[in-house]
């Protein structure tokens, strides 16, 4: 049997039943204002930053003996096997959910209530030993006040962080955090932006504190963060991403400085390492050693000057000839014109030499290098801290085992 129900479009209709099945008319947008300057506009948005940033003054120079008492509280919970139950409504469910992630991702299981879905079920995940930490600037919102009676039957303590000491959520709880950032960037003092960006700040804290007085580690932060460049970073060890066999230049210390640069050809690589023959580390040499070691002898050839011995004038329709043997053009009538000679000053013995001393006289003697237990992120630090492009890799017993060339780190995905 056919389908005889009518639809409609985007632009609405009838049914079948002759209902319309047109949502509500949008409301007329405001329109925007349209005389606000350029300077006006950025001297808004600073004067929205300096709120916030005066806001965080505040809530920082207010941390004392609640602070304290919430972190020990959380230590007690996690000790337990506990979770922090984070919960807000509006703008704070957001917090709410940012906070618990930083915890859950810095070692301190966490999960989101929702105030609503909590009254309808929810909260059946959370148990006597978990801890509640309540979001509600006002103090007020009927939602979390309603939760906390119910919360308290399923043995929980309460933590909440509110403006208002006075305020009937601060009462109702266990631990009250204040958060006295002062008034709203709104210039309704209503649309929450200094409360929650202090609120926000201050869940950072109480995460960060958790980390340290746990001792959570990068690698146990690593298990908890395997995706994304981060992740790569933290999961991958050193042995995954550096230079081992044909693509690692290594070259003993007696050799020439020309065997060096043609193992770096071979391998590709802007650097040779340099073992002795039990394959510990002596030195490295990069190619920006060898610029400066032929800069400091002149180069492989010097560059073209003139001879500074002037020519002696010629016959008629002979060429003039330069005291230094060189010939110089002769001027168009014939006559030689005195003339220093263009022909290129002989190669630097010096530097041309180079090339044939031992590498080992221009290597960089115990050079920085990383143990093959070390995570790649801490590649990253070393290479940005130190503005290197090479690093070795040894074991336990200082032998070399690889190298790490940072232009290989983006193909791994790990910068």
């Amino acid at each position: 049997m056919a389908d005889d129900r009518q639809t409609t479009g985007e632009t609405g209709g009838t049914g079948a039943t002759g209902v319309s099945l047109a949502g509500p008319a949008r409301p007329a947008s405001p329109k925007p204002e349209t005389n606000m300057t350029s300077d006006e506009m950025l001297n808004r948005a600073r004067e929205v930053f300096d709120i916030e940033i005066e806001g965080l003054r505040r809530t920082r120079e207010s941390l004392g003996e609640s602070f304290t008492k919430a972190v020990e509280l959380m230590l007690r919970c996690v000790s337990s096997e506990g979770i922090i139950v984070v919960t807000g409504v509006g703008k704070n469910l957001a917090v709410a959910e940012k906070i618990s992630a930083i915890f859950a991702s810095t070692g301190t299981r966490s999960i989101v209530l929702n105030p609503v879905q909590a009254m309808h079920g929810d909260l059946g995940m959370v148990a006597p030993r978990d801890v509640l930490l309540a979001l509600s600037f006002s103090g007020e919102s009927d939602e979390i006040l309603r939760l906390i009676p119910a919360i308290r039957r399923h043995g929980l303590k309460v933590i909440s962080l509110t403006g208002r000491p006075e305020s009937n959520l601060a009462a109702m709880s266990d631990i009250h955090v204040e958060i006295p950032c002062g008034k709203e960037a709104c210039p309704f003092g209503m649309a929450p932006t200094n409360s929650t960006t202090a609120t926000m700040a201050m869940g950072d804290a109480l995460a960060m504190v958790m980390l340290d007085a746990m001792k959570f580690d990068v690698s146990s932060y690593a298990m908890n963060h395997p995706a994304g460049a981060i992740g790569r970073a933290l999961v991958l060890k050193v042995t995954d991403v550096m230079r081992t066999g044909e693509r690692m230049a290594s070259v003993a210390p007696e050799s020439t400085v020309m065997d060096a640069l043609m193992a770096m050809t071979k391998a590709k690589s802007g650097s040779a390492v340099i073992a002795d023959g039990e394959g510990r580390l002596l030195g490295i040499f990069t190619d920006g050693d060898f610029r400066r070691a032929m800069s400091q002898h002149g180069g492989v050839g010097a560059p073209a000057v003139p001879c500074a011995q002037s020519a002696s004038p010629g016959i008629d329709g002979q060429a003039a000839v330069a005291a230094c043997g060189h010939a110089a053009p002769s001027s168009i009538d014939g006559q030689a014109d005195v003339a220093p000679c263009d022909q290129a000053a002989p190669r630097s013995i010096d530097g041309q030499a180079v090339l044939g001393q031992p590498v080992s006289s221009y290597m960089t003697r115990s050079p920085l290098f990383v143990r093959d237990n070390a995570y790649a992120s801490e590649l990253l630090k070393i290479f940005e801290r130190r503005r290197i492009d090479d690093l070795p890799v040894c074991d336990g017993a200082g032998r070399v085992v690889g190298v790490v060339d940072i232009q290989d780190l983006p193909k791994m995905k790990v910068l």
